[in-house]
């Protein structure tokens, strides 16, 4: 038995004991607790390329699957992963070293506290992403509320405890109906483990109440409008590696838990609301993007293009084709790296000018030349220019929706359109114009750290948009095995239909 997912959720868990024994507030203590979180993110991550050398792609199986007793017989502790869950494993590793980076410099009041929140957030994150067993997953979907309700409580911004209070009552409730729906369908299957429920029958009834109890849980998480409220205040409020988890990971449990339990648990249902998921993806894309052109905040204009992507991942899921799915899921990754390096964008203007009101800005290619650079190729990859990573998954979304409903796939390449018009006019204003401001006059481009922390992302964002085989590859596997499966479903109950 592999012991890897558990070693990737503990790491970081050792980490947070090694912090614990740091004592003191001087400058040398703080630096021990940098370079502990730092080293205990890029061991995680190391351990995850481990993994990943063990994954096979090729197999829609369960792999590196690790079983222990936990609350019952029924009730076990139970890590695995396949296509679907192992490139999000992968993404969060990636980025946590980047989130301690990021806030070297900028955070210096109750420094230890707030690596820990992150070191946890870290192992509770890859829980999420490996559990295989519904109780285990609900715990760690869950629990990672409580770290980040903290990192915007605390070092968050004027209005953070209104931000990490709406943030944390809207997931909390959202997932209670989830909870409720984890326990009937314990009741009727007599396991919460995933794999057994993946290879269970709801009955069609049935399948339509759970799909609901599920989706009020994800919808809020994406989010997914009207419910998406939440985001831009927790956005704005939230530090920097705070807003780049959230943008990067934490809203993309949402599109793992539509792809993990919706779609292939209660395949009726999900086929029988797709109309309803397009209605509001459609909606989320365009009128979030109209919202996004208003907005004088930088953080919160990206949080707005975040619901408007994420609804482009929403309608790839339910169109129930291989290009739609594998499409939301490239998506979800591409999102995951482009929104972080945005937000770590954002956080390198606001460290010198503590704004980020647009109108603050204006000429900054004058003096910031490698920030002007390295921000447009980001703003590319948001509006989705072909050669970009955010291309890839916008297009074969698209794609997908084109082939389930084409009035779908018109409406939502509208949201095409509006996505270049905001970001463009964000670039246009920050970076182009005269540089007339007497506070930029002296802001000075990138640092060395702050180099090292957009280059990877930017490298890895043209990589991608060039060549998208290496992540598509690992989605097809998963993505074959579950239209497969869906398909079956959906010709029992037509067959059903048809003798009644």
């Amino acid at each position: 038995m592999s012991h890897l997912l558990s070693a990737l959720i503990i790491l970081p868990l050792v980490g947070v004991a090694a912090l614990l024994m740091v004592r003191g507030e001087s400058d040398s203590a703080k630096n021990n607790v940098r370079w502990i979180a730092l080293f205990a993110t890029l061991i995680t991550f190391i351990v995850s390329i481990v993994a990943w050398g063990r994954f096979d792609p090729s197999s829609s199986a369960f792999q590196l699957v690790e079983e222990g007793e936990w609350l019952s017989e029924t009730i076990r502790f139970k890590l695995g992963v396949d296509g679907f869950s192992m490139p999000f494993i992968l993404l969060t590793t990636f980025l946590m070293p980047f989130c301690i980076v990021a806030s070297w410099v900028s955070v210096e009041k109750r420094l230890k506290e707030y690596m820990i929140a992150f070191l946890v957030l870290e192992a509770l994150m890859i829980g999420v992403f490996s559990a295989l067993d519904l109780v285990l997953f609900y715990l760690f979907f869950e629990a990672g509320l409580i770290p980040m309700f903290l990192i915007i409580g605390i070092w968050g911004g004027k209005r953070r405890i209104y931000a990490s209070f709406k943030f944390f009552l809207y997931t909390l409730l959202g997932s209670l109906l989830m909870l409720v729906a984890i326990m009937a369908m314990f009741w009727t299957a007599g396991t919460t483990d995933i794999p057994s429920l993946l290879a269970f029958k709801f009955p069609s009834g049935m399948q339509t109440w759970l799909w609901l109890a599920f989706f009020a849980s994800f919808a809020v998480k994406m989010p997914m409008w009207p419910v998406h409220t939440w985001l831009p205040d927790a956005h704005v409020e939230a530090p920097t590696a705070g807003s780049v988890i959230l943008a990067a990971i934490l809203l993309k449990m949402g599109g793992y838990g539509f792809i993990r339990f919706s779609i292939p648990m209660f395949p009726e249902a999900s086929l029988y609301f797709a109309p309803f998921v397009f209605a509001l993806s459609v909606v989320a894309i365009v009128y979030t993007s109209l919202v996004a052109l208003m907005q004088e905040d930088i953080k919160k204009l990206i949080a707005y293009s975040s619901v408007a992507h994420m609804g482009f991942v929403t309608m790839g899921l339910f169109t129930l084709t291989s290009q739609g799915i594998q499409g939301a899921m490239f998506q979800m990754v591409s999102h995951g790296i482009v929104s972080g390096a945005l937000v770590l964008a954002v956080g390198v203007v606001y460290d010198r000018m503590h704004t980020r009101e647009i109108s603050a800005y204006g000429g900054l290619v004058h003096r910031m030349p490698l920030f002007a650079i390295a921000f447009m190729v980001f703003t590319m990859a948001n509006v989705g220019l072909p050669g970009t990573s955010g291309f890839v998954g916008e297009f074969l979304t698209l794609l997908g929706a084109f082939r389930a409903n084409t009035w779908v796939a018109f409406v939502a390449t509208t949201g095409v359109v509006l996505s270049a018009a905001y970001a463009l006019w964000l670039y246009a204003r920050v970076v182009f114009g005269t540089l007339d401001k007497p506070s930029l006059m002296t802001i000075k481009d990138l640092s060395a750290r702050e180099i090292g922390l957009l280059a990877p992302l930017l490298i890895l964002t043209i990589y991608f948009g060039i060549k998208p085989g290496p992540v598509l590859d690992v989605f097809a596997a998963p993505t074959e095995a579950l239209l497969k499966t869906t398909q079956m479903a959906f010709d029992a109950a037509h067959l059903a239909l048809a003798l009644q």
